[in-house]
C-alpha cells in the first residue's frame, strides 16, 4: 500500500470530502493534485480474502460511488449516486503510479449508476435516462459538457430508481427498470394486483439501440421481465449473453402469518442470477424461488401457501444466495492476473446482509465452466463491514456496490457508504524451499 496511506491512522471519515474535491475543469487538461492523506477506520489488511490477494485503497473522499469502469490506460471512471460540487461522474488518474488517484475531473451534473465503455465511448446513466461521452485514443472524454442523449423517460420513482447498463457485441445497450412497489399488491392490502401493472414499465431489463440518440421509453424492446430489481448486471463474453443478478422482494408474514413466520421472511426469498435471452420471464410477481427448498414458489399474493410450486414459463436461476444480501454488482472476470479458477467467474459485489447467516458487505465469487455455475458460491473478499455482525460494536464501515477489471487483471471495488475504491490484485505465493543438507550443517 502507498507510504502516505499506510500513515494514516484515524478514522475514515466523510468529512474528507471537502479537502478532496476539486472545481470541474476540461478533461483534456486538467490539474495534477497532491497525494492526499485520508483517515479511515478500516484499512485494506483489514479485508479477508484467499491468500495471495491484497487490497489497497485507492480513492475515497467520494460522494456515494456506485458502479465503475477502468479504461485501458488505469484512469478510473465512476458514477456518483450523489452530486459532488455538482457533478456525477469523476474521472480519478493516478499521475505519480504510486497506486493512489490523486487527480479528479468531474463532469456529468446528473447522479446515477450506471456506466459502461464500449468501442470509443463512455455509457452512463442517471435514474431516468441514458447518455453518450465520445473517448480519444487514451479513452479520455472529449465532450464532457455536451453527451448524446440515448434514451430518455425511464420510470424514477423513489425508490429502487437505479438504472444499471450493460452492452453487447451487437449495438444493444441494456437498461434495468426496476419496480417500485416490492410486492405489486393492492394498496393497504395483502392481495396482489392482477395483472401487475406495473409490468409494463418497470421491473424488467429494456433493450435500446446504442448508437441512436434521442430514444424514448417507447422505443425499447422489453428485453426480460418478472425481475424485481436488477442493480448488477454484466454482459458475459463467453456465453455471449446478458446475466443479472435480482433483488428479492420482502415480507411474508405480514399479511400471511398462516403460512410464514417472521423467521421465514428473514429467510426468503433467495437473491438470484438468471441467464436471459429475448422474451425470459423470472417470474416476479406472481411466483419467488426458495433456495432452501430448491423451487419456484406461488407468491401468497398469488394463492401460494409456501409450498405451491410455481406454474407457467417462468425461467429457473442458474445461482441463488441468501435473502436481503442485496447484490449490487456483477463482474465477469476475463483476466489472467488471478489464479485459474476465477477466469471467466461471476464477481458480485454484495450492498446488503443476510440476517440468518449474519454475513454481508462482501464481495462473492461464483466459479463458471463452458458457460454455466461449476461449483457453489463462495465470499471471495470479507470484512468490508469492518465490524462483527453477529454482535456490532459499531456501525458498518464499507458497503461493496460497483465492481469493475483493471488492464493489469486486477478488482476493483466500490463502497457507497463512505467512498471509498478498493483496488484487490494478486502475488503468486513462492514455494517454501526445503534446505538441503548442507545447509542443515
Amino acid at each position: 500500500m502507498n507510504k502516505t496511506l499506510r500513515s494514516s491512522s484515524l478514522t475514515l471519515s466523510l468529512f474528507a470530502l471537502a479537502s478532496y474535491c476539486t472545481a470541474p475543469v476540461a478533461l483534456a487538461t486538467p490539474p495534477a493534485k497532491p497525494p492526499r492523506v485520508i483517515k479511515r477506520a478500516i484499512l485494506p489488511t483489514d479485508l479477508k480474502m484467499p491468500t495471495g490477494f491484497a487490497a489497497s485503497i485507492v480513492a475515497d473522499g467520494l460522494s456515494a460511488p456506485r458502479h465503475l469502469v477502468v479504461s485501458k490506460t488505469g484512469d478510473i471512471y465512476v458514477k456518483l449516486g450523489k452530486l459532488q460540487e455538482g457533478k456525477g461522474i469523476y474521472r480519478l488518474r493516478d499521475t505519480n503510479n504510486d497506486g493512489v488517484t490523486d487527480e479528479k475531473t468531474g463532469f456529468g451534473d446528473y447522479p446515477g449508476t450506471g456506466i459502461f465503455l464500449k468501442d470509443g465511448y463512455l455509457y452512463t446513466s442517471s435514474n431516468n435516462s441514458i447518455f453518450r461521452y465520445k473517448l480519444n485514443e487514451r479513452d479520455e472524454v472529449t465532450n464532457p459538457d455536451s453527451p448524446e442523449k440515448l434514451v430518455s423517460g425511464l420510470r424514477e420513482k423513489e425508490r429502487d430508481k437505479s438504472k444499471s447498463i450493460a452492452l453487447d457485441n451487437a449495438g444493444n445497450i441494456y437498461v434495468n427498470i426496476a419496480s417500485d412497489n416490492d410486492r405489486c399488491r393492492e394498496p393497504n392490502s395483502g392481495k396482489g394486483q392482477m395483472p401487475c401493472a406495473l409490468l409494463d414499465s418497470a421491473a424488467g431489463i429494456w433493450r435500446f439501440n446504442a448508437n441512436v440518440p434521442n430514444q424514448t421509453f417507447a422505443s425499447g424492446v422489453r428485453f426480460a421481465t418478472g425481475l424485481k430489481n436488477v442493480v448488477g448486471l454484466d454482459w458475459n463474453p463467453k456465453t455471449n449473453s446478458l446475466f443479472v443478478m435480482q433483488h428479492g422482494r420482502g415480507a411474508f408474514d405480514d399479511f400471511y402469518p398462516q403460512y410464514y413466520t417472521p423467521q421465514q421472511s428473514a429467510e426468503l426469498p433467495a437473491e438470484t442470477m438468471y441467464e436471459l435471452h429475448q422474451g425470459d420471464d423470472a417470474g416476479w410477481p406472481y411466483s419467488y424461488y426458495d433456495h432452501i427448498q430448491k423451487k419456484k414458489i406461488m407468491a401468497p399474493e398469488y394463492g401460494g401457501d409456501g409450498k405451491k410450486a410455481a406454474t407457467g414459463k417462468i425461467i429457473d436461476p442458474v445461482a441463488a444466495f441468501p435473502a436481503h444480501m442485496g447484490p449490487n454488482g456483477l463482474l465477469f472476470y476475463t483476466g489472467t492476473a488471478f489464479p485459474e479458477r476465477y477466469r471467466n467467474g461471476a464477481f458480485i459485489a454484495f450492498h446488503g446482509q443476510s440476517q440468518a447467516m449474519h454475513k454481508g458487505y462482501l464481495v462473492g465469487f461464483v466459479p463458471f465452466k463452458n458457460g454455466k455455475p461449476s461449483g457453489p458460491w463462495e465470499i471471495f473478499a470479507d470484512n468490508f463491514a469492518g465490524t462483527d455482525l453477529v454482535k456490532p460494536t459499531g456501525p458498518v464501515q464499507h458497503r461493496p456496490c460497483g465492481l469493475a477489471q483493471g488492464p493489469d487483471g486486477s478488482l476493483y471495488v466500490t463502497d457507497d457508504l463512505n467512498g471509498t475504491i478498493f483496488k484487490i490484485s494478486y502475488q503468486a505465493q513462492r514455494p517454501t524451499r526445503k534446505p538441503t543438507a548442507a545447509q542443515k550443517r
